[in-house]
């Protein structure tokens, strides 16, 4: 095939030989760029080269937009099964997670359980489990479910050595290794941690911060921080305001507050930090409940 360059704005013909589309002549898109359109694979190798810097930077533009405008709101796991209302972060310091069947309860909920007399699970009335032993021989046998919430927990007690277990970074890795493949958006946290700290894994910044985009983008709001942090370091500071916004309107308690410290240092507008400010507060006050209010009064 003779392929020759040609101008045409009409995104209704071939980019590269200016053939129109019709009902013999299927145009089809730059899969990358979505910016122009060829009626074959020679025409597509032949601009290439005319059309690969229009084209690369087109295709970043869209991966930002996807990246800004996607896992804006918390996953299903942040919410308590009971009274359904996101629970505040950090949220292993707010609520208690069951064994028995992978769910986690909010204080407030808990508390109330057992005001009721409840002795068993809130949720699915399993019995508690006595002790350690019995605590991590429900987690493995949700694991040999291939259950990733169960995996992604069992990384967890090997990465700090509980539920007697003894520590070993290498094999917490490998788990949230399995359970970010099966699903889990925490072990993707948990993956991109390790490698931005080095744990289990060699130290690798920039594989640290695909793992902590993409549980950014399924809405984890420890990642979405964490990569406005990445970009922060890597001197980025537009990027960076734009995701610690994000984590600020989801509840991260840290998020106004590096706000306010790059708004002091001229890399944030006065109004990016009042938006951090309200929307912070407006999470907060989403998860507040009574029962809430009163396990934190007692201590809980």
């Amino acid at each position: 095939m003779s392929c020759v360059p040609v101008v045409d704005d009409s995104g209704e013909a071939c980019a590269n030989c200016g053939k129109q589309g019709s009902d013999t002549v299927k145009l089809r898109n730059c899969a990358a760029c979505r910016l122009v359109k060829y009626c074959g694979v020679d025409c597509q190798r032949a601009h290439r080269k005319l059309h690969k810097k229009a084209c690369k930077q087109r295709a970043a533009e869209l991966e930002d937009e996807k990246l800004y405008s996607q896992g804006l709101e918390r996953p299903e796991g942040d919410f308590c099964q009971i009274c359904t209302l996101p629970i505040p972060l950090l949220i292993e310091k707010h609520s208690i997670f069951m064994a028995c069947c992978m769910k986690r309860i909010c204080h407030g909920c808990d508390l109330a359980a057992m005001k009721r007399g409840m002795s068993d699970c809130a949720f699915c009335r399993t019995s508690l489990p006595d002790g350690y032993a019995d605590t991590l021989a429900m987690l493995q046998a949700r694991v040999a479910k291939k259950d990733p919430v169960a995996i992604n927990a069992l990384g967890l007690d090997y990465c700090y050595g509980t539920h007697g277990l003894q520590k070993d970074a290498s094999k917490a890795f490998e788990l949230w290794m399995e359970a970010a493949e099966l699903g889990s958006i925490d072990a993707l946290f948990n993956l991109g941690k390790s490698y931005r700290l080095g744990e289990g894994v060699g130290k690798n910044i920039a594989k640290a911060a695909k793992f902590y985009t993409k549980a950014a983008m399924q809405g984890h709001v420890g990642g979405r921080h964490d990569l406005g942090v990445h970009d922060f370091e890597e001197g980025n500071y537009d990027r960076a305001v734009r995701h610690v916004l994000i984590s600020a309107k989801m509840g991260h308690k840290d998020s106004p507050e590096m706000i306010k410290r790059m708004f002091m240092g001229g890399l944030a507008t006065k109004e990016q930090y009042t938006e951090a400010l309200k929307g912070y507060q407006d999470a907060v006050d989403e998860m507040k409940s009574p029962q809430r209010d009163e396990a934190m009064r007692l201590g809980y």
